[in-house]
Protein backbone atom coordinates (compact mmCIF):
# COMPACT_ATOMS: atom_id res chain seq x y z
CA UNK A 1 0.00 0.00 0.00
CA UNK A 2 2.86 2.20 0.97
CA UNK A 3 5.39 0.91 -1.48
CA UNK A 4 6.11 4.31 -3.56
CA UNK A 5 6.30 6.23 -0.51
CA UNK A 6 7.97 3.87 2.51
CA UNK A 7 12.03 3.82 3.09
CA UNK A 8 13.55 0.72 1.84
CA UNK A 9 13.58 -2.60 3.51
CA UNK A 10 16.78 -4.92 4.83
CA UNK A 11 15.83 -6.91 2.13
CA UNK A 12 16.12 -4.16 -0.35
CA UNK A 13 19.58 -3.07 0.60
CA UNK A 14 22.14 -5.14 -1.72
CA UNK A 15 20.22 -4.44 -4.64
CA UNK A 16 19.72 -0.64 -4.29
CA UNK A 17 23.41 -0.14 -3.05
CA UNK A 18 24.32 -2.18 -6.62
CA UNK A 19 22.25 0.60 -8.56
CA UNK A 20 24.19 3.54 -6.13
CA UNK A 21 27.62 2.16 -6.54
CA UNK A 22 27.66 2.19 -10.36
CA UNK A 23 26.00 5.65 -10.87
CA UNK A 24 27.84 7.69 -12.72
CA UNK A 25 26.14 10.64 -11.14
CA UNK A 26 26.54 10.18 -7.92
CA UNK A 27 30.18 9.18 -8.61
CA UNK A 28 31.14 12.25 -9.94
CA UNK A 29 29.03 13.84 -6.88
CA UNK A 30 31.36 12.46 -4.64
CA UNK A 31 34.80 12.95 -6.85
CA UNK A 32 33.64 16.85 -7.03
CA UNK A 33 34.52 16.96 -3.12
CA UNK A 34 36.65 14.08 -1.93
CA UNK A 35 38.85 14.13 -5.16
CA UNK A 36 38.84 17.85 -6.98
CA UNK A 37 41.77 18.15 -8.84
CA UNK A 38 41.47 14.54 -10.06
CA UNK A 39 38.07 15.07 -11.08
CA UNK A 40 39.03 18.22 -13.39
CA UNK A 41 41.67 17.37 -15.14
CA UNK A 42 41.18 12.93 -15.36
CA UNK A 43 37.16 12.85 -14.16
CA UNK A 44 36.69 9.10 -15.14
CA UNK A 45 39.76 8.26 -13.07
CA UNK A 46 38.11 10.27 -10.50
CA UNK A 47 34.99 8.33 -11.01
CA UNK A 48 36.28 4.92 -10.77
CA UNK A 49 38.19 5.37 -7.88
CA UNK A 50 35.16 6.72 -6.40
CA UNK A 51 33.50 3.54 -7.31
CA UNK A 52 36.27 1.25 -5.71
CA UNK A 53 35.84 3.68 -2.79
CA UNK A 54 32.33 2.78 -2.53
CA UNK A 55 32.57 -0.88 -3.19
CA UNK A 56 35.43 -1.63 0.03
CA UNK A 57 33.39 0.77 2.30
CA UNK A 58 30.39 -0.96 1.89
CA UNK A 59 31.28 -4.59 1.55
CA UNK A 60 29.93 -5.34 4.78
CA UNK A 61 27.00 -3.28 4.61
CA UNK A 62 23.79 -5.31 4.53
CA UNK A 63 21.49 -4.05 6.49
CA UNK A 64 19.70 -0.33 7.52
CA UNK A 65 20.94 -0.47 10.84
CA UNK A 66 24.59 -0.95 9.30
CA UNK A 67 23.46 2.07 6.95
CA UNK A 68 22.27 4.10 9.90
CA UNK A 69 25.96 3.57 11.83
CA UNK A 70 27.61 4.52 8.65
CA UNK A 71 25.86 7.44 8.77
CA UNK A 72 26.69 8.31 11.98
CA UNK A 73 30.39 8.22 11.62
CA UNK A 74 29.66 10.69 8.84
CA UNK A 75 27.90 13.26 11.20
CA UNK A 76 30.48 12.95 13.51
CA UNK A 77 33.04 14.12 10.79
CA UNK A 78 30.71 17.09 10.23
CA UNK A 79 30.27 17.77 13.78
CA UNK A 80 34.01 17.87 14.28
CA UNK A 81 35.31 19.85 11.04
CA UNK A 82 32.63 21.90 10.81
CA UNK A 83 31.40 23.34 14.09
CA UNK A 84 32.43 24.48 17.43
CA UNK A 85 30.23 22.19 19.21
CA UNK A 86 27.11 19.87 19.16
CA UNK A 87 24.86 19.85 22.26
CA UNK A 88 21.04 18.32 22.96
CA UNK A 89 18.86 18.58 25.62
CA UNK A 90 15.43 16.79 26.45
CA UNK A 91 16.09 13.65 26.09
CA UNK A 92 16.38 12.42 29.64
CA UNK A 93 13.05 12.87 29.89
CA UNK A 94 12.19 10.61 26.76
CA UNK A 95 9.75 8.13 27.42
CA UNK A 96 11.06 5.41 24.67
CA UNK A 97 8.06 2.87 25.08
CA UNK A 98 6.63 5.34 23.06
CA UNK A 99 7.24 6.09 19.46
CA UNK A 100 7.22 10.08 18.70
CA UNK A 101 7.24 12.14 15.69
CA UNK A 102 9.08 14.95 15.94
CA UNK A 103 8.56 18.54 14.40
CA UNK A 104 11.42 20.25 14.25
CA UNK A 105 12.19 24.07 12.55
CA UNK A 106 13.71 23.83 9.23
CA UNK A 107 17.11 25.55 8.83
CA UNK A 108 18.88 22.82 6.63
CA UNK A 109 17.69 20.36 4.06
CA UNK A 110 19.32 16.98 5.27
CA UNK A 111 21.03 18.21 8.69
CA UNK A 112 18.24 19.16 10.91
CA UNK A 113 16.93 15.49 10.21
CA UNK A 114 20.35 13.93 10.56
CA UNK A 115 20.97 16.16 13.82
CA UNK A 116 17.67 15.00 15.47
CA UNK A 117 19.32 11.51 14.59
CA UNK A 118 22.59 11.59 16.01
CA UNK A 119 21.36 12.79 19.67
CA UNK A 120 18.71 9.62 19.36
CA UNK A 121 22.05 7.46 18.29
CA UNK A 122 24.28 8.70 20.57
CA UNK A 123 21.17 7.29 23.53
CA UNK A 124 20.53 4.48 21.59
CA UNK A 125 16.59 5.82 21.03
CA UNK A 126 15.84 4.39 17.91
CA UNK A 127 15.70 6.71 14.51
CA UNK A 128 13.49 8.56 12.78
CA UNK A 129 12.17 7.86 9.68
CA UNK A 130 12.39 11.13 8.18
CA UNK A 131 10.14 13.22 5.40
CA UNK A 132 11.09 14.47 2.57
CA UNK A 133 9.56 16.18 -0.30
CA UNK A 134 9.71 14.81 -3.98
CA UNK A 135 10.58 18.52 -5.16
CA UNK A 136 14.56 17.15 -3.92
CA UNK A 137 14.60 13.80 -5.54
CA UNK A 138 14.51 14.86 -9.19
CA UNK A 139 16.75 11.91 -10.11
CA UNK A 140 16.01 8.41 -9.01
CA UNK A 141 19.34 7.83 -7.35
CA UNK A 142 18.71 10.56 -4.81
CA UNK A 143 15.39 8.84 -4.14
CA UNK A 144 17.31 5.54 -3.35
CA UNK A 145 19.52 7.50 -1.43
CA UNK A 146 16.93 9.02 0.94
CA UNK A 147 15.00 6.13 1.21
CA UNK A 148 18.10 3.83 1.95
CA UNK A 149 18.42 5.85 5.15
CA UNK A 150 15.18 5.48 6.63
CA UNK A 151 13.35 8.52 4.77
CA UNK A 152 9.82 8.52 3.30
CA UNK A 153 8.32 10.45 0.37
CA UNK A 154 6.22 13.90 0.65
CA UNK A 155 4.65 14.02 -2.81
CA UNK A 156 3.84 17.54 -3.49
CA UNK A 157 4.39 17.49 -7.28
CA UNK A 158 1.01 15.96 -7.74
CA UNK A 159 -0.91 17.80 -10.66
CA UNK A 160 -4.24 18.52 -9.66
CA UNK A 161 -6.14 19.05 -5.90
CA UNK A 162 -7.57 15.58 -5.79
CA UNK A 163 -4.64 13.66 -6.58
CA UNK A 164 -2.96 16.11 -3.63
CA UNK A 165 -5.52 14.74 -1.58
CA UNK A 166 -5.00 11.21 -2.34
CA UNK A 167 -1.69 11.87 -1.78
CA UNK A 168 -1.65 13.82 1.25
CA UNK A 169 -4.71 10.99 3.07
CA UNK A 170 -1.97 8.11 1.85
CA UNK A 171 1.07 10.20 3.95
CA UNK A 172 -1.14 10.58 6.84
CA UNK A 173 -2.45 7.15 7.01
CA UNK A 174 1.52 6.22 6.83
CA UNK A 175 2.65 8.02 9.15
CA UNK A 176 -0.42 7.00 11.60
CA UNK A 177 1.09 3.43 10.52
CA UNK A 178 4.31 3.81 11.29
CA UNK A 179 4.19 5.30 15.15
CA UNK A 180 1.49 2.80 15.66
CA UNK A 181 2.38 -0.17 13.82
CA UNK A 182 5.79 -0.22 13.24
CA UNK A 183 6.97 1.54 16.37
CA UNK A 184 8.81 3.97 14.60
CA UNK A 185 10.14 7.69 15.16
CA UNK A 186 9.37 10.00 12.52
CA UNK A 187 10.80 13.06 11.78
CA UNK A 188 9.21 15.72 9.50
CA UNK A 189 9.67 19.46 9.14
CA UNK A 190 7.23 22.09 10.22
CA UNK A 191 6.70 23.65 7.05
CA UNK A 192 7.49 22.61 3.32
CA UNK A 193 10.69 24.94 2.60
CA UNK A 194 13.64 25.95 4.71
CA UNK A 195 13.06 29.21 6.95
CA UNK A 196 15.64 31.23 4.82
CA UNK A 197 14.36 34.45 6.84
CA UNK A 198 14.78 33.07 10.51
CA UNK A 199 11.36 32.84 11.07
CA UNK A 200 9.58 29.04 12.63
CA UNK A 201 6.19 28.83 11.74
CA UNK A 202 4.33 25.65 11.66
CA UNK A 203 2.15 25.39 8.45
CA UNK A 204 -1.08 24.48 9.96
CA UNK A 205 -1.99 22.51 6.80
CA UNK A 206 0.98 20.00 7.94
CA UNK A 207 -1.32 19.67 11.18
CA UNK A 208 -4.75 19.13 9.12
CA UNK A 209 -2.81 16.60 6.81
CA UNK A 210 -1.73 14.83 9.88
CA UNK A 211 -5.26 15.03 11.14
CA UNK A 212 -6.52 13.36 7.92
CA UNK A 213 -6.26 9.90 9.09
CA UNK A 214 -8.16 10.73 11.93
CA UNK A 215 -11.74 8.87 12.29
CA UNK A 216 -15.14 11.04 12.85
CA UNK A 217 -15.38 9.71 16.41
CA UNK A 218 -11.90 9.82 17.77
CA UNK A 219 -11.37 12.95 19.60
CA UNK A 220 -8.54 15.46 18.59
CA UNK A 221 -7.13 14.95 22.10
CA UNK A 222 -6.80 10.91 21.45
CA UNK A 223 -5.46 11.13 17.63
CA UNK A 224 -2.86 13.37 19.36
CA UNK A 225 -2.03 11.16 22.64
CA UNK A 226 -1.37 8.55 19.13
CA UNK A 227 0.73 10.97 17.65
CA UNK A 228 2.64 11.81 20.39
CA UNK A 229 4.14 14.79 18.62
CA UNK A 230 7.01 16.41 20.17
CA UNK A 231 8.43 19.70 18.78
CA UNK A 232 12.20 20.07 18.26
CA UNK A 233 14.06 23.43 18.38
CA UNK A 234 17.01 23.39 15.95
CA UNK A 235 19.62 26.42 16.85
CA UNK A 236 22.52 27.08 14.17
CA UNK A 237 24.71 30.16 15.63
CA UNK A 238 25.65 30.13 12.04
CA UNK A 239 24.14 29.13 8.54
CA UNK A 240 26.41 27.91 5.57
CA UNK A 241 24.01 28.91 3.28
CA UNK A 242 23.17 32.51 4.75
CA UNK A 243 24.93 34.43 1.49
CA UNK A 244 22.86 32.79 -1.13
CA UNK A 245 19.71 32.54 1.33
CA UNK A 246 20.06 36.72 1.92
CA UNK A 247 20.42 37.40 -2.34
CA UNK A 248 17.08 35.01 -2.63
CA UNK A 249 15.30 37.04 -0.35
CA UNK A 250 16.68 40.27 -1.89
CA UNK A 251 15.72 39.22 -4.94
CA UNK A 252 12.11 38.07 -4.22
CA UNK A 253 11.52 41.44 -2.74
CA UNK A 254 12.79 43.50 -5.30
CA UNK A 255 11.31 41.29 -8.17
CA UNK A 256 8.65 39.12 -6.47
CA UNK A 257 10.04 35.75 -7.47
CA UNK A 258 13.05 33.61 -7.70
CA UNK A 259 14.00 31.56 -10.30
CA UNK A 260 16.25 28.13 -8.67
CA UNK A 261 19.10 27.30 -10.63
CA UNK A 262 19.97 24.24 -11.87
CA UNK A 263 20.95 21.95 -8.63
CA UNK A 264 20.56 24.42 -6.69
CA UNK A 265 19.51 22.53 -3.78
CA UNK A 266 22.01 19.69 -4.02
CA UNK A 267 24.63 22.31 -3.69
CA UNK A 268 22.69 23.71 -0.67
CA UNK A 269 23.04 20.50 0.82
CA UNK A 270 26.66 19.85 0.28
CA UNK A 271 27.24 23.83 1.25
CA UNK A 272 25.26 23.20 4.59
CA UNK A 273 27.06 19.94 5.66
CA UNK A 274 30.33 20.92 4.90
CA UNK A 275 30.10 24.77 5.55
CA UNK A 276 31.03 26.10 8.99
CA UNK A 277 28.13 26.39 11.33
CA UNK A 278 29.43 27.51 14.77
CA UNK A 279 27.43 26.26 17.91
CA UNK A 280 24.89 23.70 17.56
CA UNK A 281 22.15 23.01 19.58
CA UNK A 282 19.29 21.09 19.57
CA UNK A 283 16.10 20.56 22.31
CA UNK A 284 13.48 18.44 22.25
CA UNK A 285 10.31 19.84 23.58
CA UNK A 286 7.44 18.53 25.25
CA UNK A 287 4.82 16.33 23.65
CA UNK A 288 1.74 18.70 22.49
CA UNK A 289 -1.12 16.77 24.25
CA UNK A 290 -4.55 17.97 25.05
CA UNK A 291 -7.62 19.27 23.39
CA UNK A 292 -7.25 21.66 21.11
CA UNK A 293 -10.27 23.31 18.64
CA UNK A 294 -8.38 23.01 15.45
CA UNK A 295 -4.88 22.49 13.44
CA UNK A 296 -3.93 26.22 13.92
CA UNK A 297 -3.92 26.02 17.56
CA UNK A 298 -1.88 23.29 17.58
CA UNK A 299 0.45 24.90 15.23
CA UNK A 300 0.40 27.75 17.87
CA UNK A 301 1.24 25.51 20.47
CA UNK A 302 3.72 23.78 18.08
CA UNK A 303 5.38 27.50 17.52
CA UNK A 304 5.21 28.69 21.08
CA UNK A 305 7.65 25.50 22.29
CA UNK A 306 10.13 25.91 19.31
CA UNK A 307 10.33 29.71 20.13
CA UNK A 308 10.60 29.50 23.44
CA UNK A 309 13.11 26.48 22.96
CA UNK A 310 15.62 28.09 20.18
CA UNK A 311 19.05 29.01 21.76
CA UNK A 312 20.11 32.45 21.05
CA UNK A 313 23.79 32.77 19.96
CA UNK A 314 25.75 36.42 20.29
CA UNK A 315 25.35 35.70 15.66
CA UNK A 316 21.55 36.96 16.70
CA UNK A 317 21.54 39.11 19.42
CA UNK A 318 24.12 41.27 17.59
CA UNK A 319 21.93 41.06 14.26
CA UNK A 320 18.88 41.98 16.25
CA UNK A 321 21.15 45.07 17.98
CA UNK A 322 21.84 46.76 14.79
CA UNK A 323 18.79 46.44 12.52
CA UNK A 324 17.24 48.27 16.09
CA UNK A 325 20.25 50.52 16.40
CA UNK A 326 20.09 50.04 19.94
CA UNK A 327 21.99 51.59 22.08
CA UNK A 328 24.85 50.02 23.90
CA UNK A 329 24.65 47.47 21.43
CA UNK A 330 27.42 45.00 20.83
CA UNK A 331 29.44 45.20 17.62
CA UNK A 332 28.16 42.50 14.84
CA UNK A 333 30.21 39.51 15.54
CA UNK A 334 33.22 39.09 13.31
CA UNK A 335 32.57 36.05 11.80
CA UNK A 336 28.99 37.57 10.93
CA UNK A 337 30.96 40.54 9.34
CA UNK A 338 32.79 39.10 7.27
CA UNK A 339 29.81 37.23 5.74
CA UNK A 340 28.29 39.92 4.42
CA UNK A 341 31.79 41.44 3.00
CA UNK A 342 30.48 41.43 -1.17
CA UNK A 343 26.81 41.36 0.10
CA UNK A 344 24.35 44.40 -1.44
CA UNK A 345 22.81 46.50 1.31
CA UNK A 346 19.73 44.93 0.40
CA UNK A 347 21.27 41.82 0.65
CA UNK A 348 22.87 42.37 4.17
CA UNK A 349 19.92 43.94 5.47
CA UNK A 350 18.53 40.40 4.69
CA UNK A 351 21.59 38.64 6.05
CA UNK A 352 20.88 40.84 9.37
CA UNK A 353 17.07 39.53 9.19
CA UNK A 354 17.69 36.43 9.00
CA UNK A 355 19.81 36.24 12.53
CA UNK A 356 17.75 38.67 14.43
CA UNK A 357 14.13 37.12 13.49
CA UNK A 358 14.57 34.10 16.24
CA UNK A 359 14.68 37.31 18.99
CA UNK A 360 12.11 38.96 17.61
CA UNK A 361 9.85 36.08 17.50
CA UNK A 362 11.27 35.10 21.05
CA UNK A 363 9.98 38.70 22.01
CA UNK A 364 6.57 38.60 20.33
CA UNK A 365 5.55 35.49 22.88
CA UNK A 366 7.34 36.66 26.11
Amino acid sequence: MFDDIRPYRDDEVNQVLHKLINEKELQASIAQFSLPFLKKYAPSVANILVKWSLQYRLKNIHHIEDIQNEVAKYIDKIIDKSTSGFTYAGLEKFDRNKPCLFISNHRDIVLDAALVNYALHKNNIETVEAAVGDNLLHKEWVSDLMRINKSFIVKRSEKTKRAMLTASKKLSSYIHHSLTEKKQNIWIAQKEGRAKDGIDKTNAALISMLLLNKGKETTIAEYLSNLNIVPVAISYEFDPCDHNKAKELAEIEATGSYQKQENEDLNSITQGMLGQKGKIHVTFCQPILGDFDDSKAIAQAIDKQIINNYKLYPSNIGAYEQLNKAENSTSICEQLTSRMHDLTQEQKHWLLTMYANPVFSKKAIE
